[in-house]
């Protein structure tokens, strides 16, 4: 089972990118962020006709999740608990069936933060915490279950190219990787860094300063995965090559291969 997450950067904008994508990489998920779209207005038809399984959670304009699947999927959930009042469209679930196992994923596009301090700041822990909590939640099941998506969270120093650039920035205050670490270490792996290690590995390059002709990148998009999930990955990895392509998202896809 191929899994990929990707952020897009709009549906509108990334339509044919995003369709070349599937018809080339054929994913058997994709799990998206940022589609940018309110669920009526996403083109479903044109991707179940390339065979994929549909199932969105927009916003118009901003946010918005989905993931397409070739494989049959079950108990579909939109939105993360723990806050009622909150509209932002940054969580799906759904579990996917493989050929030998099921398996629960998870769907996300955390909050960006900036500007420190202020009430982005404070909404995006918060919102980490509600995750800790429903990711414990999912865990007592003890079935195979990966959270996937944009993070928006440099874990570590040497996932970004310039680390002193971003001291302050939302993405990589303390605070925030020390939500992450929490969430880490209910039992998660860490898709990525479990087989690579070392530095200039990125999945986000911005569009301004020649940030991608640089490679003045972040590692922003992760797989966490539970330790029933982490024994049957076989491969992870980061498609950079999408970055090069014509009018690309600021993000590439990163994959993990599971025996499921």
């Amino acid at each position: 089972m191929k899994i990929a997450t990707f952020n897009i950067n709009g549906i509108k904008a990334r339509f044919e990118r995003l369709t070349d994508w599937l018809e080339n990489s054929k994913p058997d998920v994709a799990i998206l962020q940022e589609i940018k779209s309110v669920d009526e207005n996403f083109p479903r038809e044109h991707f179940e006709d390339m065979g994929y399984r549909v199932e969105t959670h927009g916003q118009k304009s901003f946010n918005g999740v989905a993931i397409l699947s070739r494989l049959p999927l079950e108990d579909v959930t939109r939105g993360l608990p723990g806050d009622d009042e909150d509209e932002q469209a940054r969580w799906i679930e759904a579990t996917v069936i493989g050929d030998k196992e099921a398996v629960k994923i998870c769907g996300l596009y955390l909050p960006n933060g900036n500007p420190v301090p202020g009430p982005k700041y404070e909404y995006k822990l918060a919102w980490m915490e509600r995750m800790r909590l429903r990711a414990q939640e999912l865990l007592q099941d003890e079935m195979p279950m990966l959270m996937a998506g944009d993070y928006n969270i440099i874990p570590q120093a040497e996932d970004a190219a310039r680390p002193d650039a971003w001291r302050e920035d939302a993405l990589f205050r303390p605070e925030s990787r020390a939500a992450f670490r929490k969430i880490l270490n209910l039992g998660f792996t860490e898709a990525f860094r479990s087989r690579v290690r070392g530095g200039g590995h990125y999945s986000f390059w911005d569009y301004q300063a020649g940030a991608w002709n640089k490679n003045d990148g972040i590692r922003i998009d992760h797989f966490l995965m539970s330790a029933q999930c982490a024994d049957l990955m076989q491969d992870c990895w980061i498609e950079k090559d999408e970055r090069a392509k014509e009018k690309p998202s600021d993000h590439v896809p990163v994959w993990v291969e599971l025996d499921a």
